[in-house]
């Protein structure tokens, strides 16, 4: 059961979080690059700033980006901007997304992500925690995959597998982190067992970790395909 309330809180600790550690930076710092290839640490906070928009756009029934071209040209006309702007822009669109999530408002109907993803409102929140919790490790700024919440890594691999099961180009999989398991990848028996520390899976499945710390028995691991 999706808890959007809960999450809510989450996504507000998690945002204080990168708020505080953002404010530790400095103009050149956001000039560098971060984790992401290609991008920036400005243009990390301003994708992150974009998407709580984009949200609220998605909670008011409204398509979440005007086009594939204008997300991207937003995100680069707001990464070189000072240190001082981009926190503004953080807290504000942060902000916006609270209030709008706040309006009553039936959580149990479908809304429309980019590409013509499907889900339900109520998840919304959590996907808006995933944004803040995965990008603040991609700022390369001390927040490693290792400090995460629990509760959030164990709800991402399962979202990750979610994402990947039935999928052709991935064999059947068996994820374990000793604790919890999961299954992704084409129907069928399992043909590889994945199993590994819970920051490892998570930064796996995200593309974010190659892979190495990880066990698989059965065959190779999976060559995932991109998010």
């Amino acid at each position: 059961m999706i808890d959007h309330v809960r999450d809510l809180a989450s996504v507000r600790d998690a945002t204080g979080r990168l708020l505080t550690a953002v404010a530790k930076l400095n103009n050149d710092s956001t000039a560098e690059p971060s984790r992401l290839p290609g991008w920036t640490r400005g243009h990390v906070l301003a994708h992150l700033a974009r998407n709580a928009d984009a949200l609220v756009n998605v909670l008011a029934g409204r398509p979440m980006y005007v086009s594939a071209d204008a997300r991207d040209a937003d995100i680069e006309r707001d990464a070189p901007r000072g240190l001082a702007e981009q926190l503004d822009d953080l807290r504000e669109s942060a902000a916006r997304f609270e209030a709008r999530a706040e309006i009553p408002a039936d959580w149990s109907r479908t809304i429309e992500m980019r590409n013509g993803v499907t889900d339900s409102a109520s998840r919304v929140p959590f996907r808006r925690w995933v944004e803040v919790e995965l990008h603040h490790v991609d700022l390369g700024v001390g927040y490693e995959l290792e400090d995460l919440p629990e509760e959030f890594v164990r709800r991402e691999i399962a979202f990750l597998a979610a994402r990947f099961s039935g999928n052709p180009d991935v064999p059947p999989t068996r994820i374990t982190d000793g604790t919890h398991a999961w299954s992704t990848g084409r129907d069928g028996e399992p043909e590889v067992t994945v199993s590994g520390p819970a920051p490892d899976v998570v930064g796996w499945l995200s593309g974010r970790r190659p892979g190495t710390a990880l066990t698989a028995e059965g065959g190779l691991l999976p060559v995932l395909p991109p998010l």
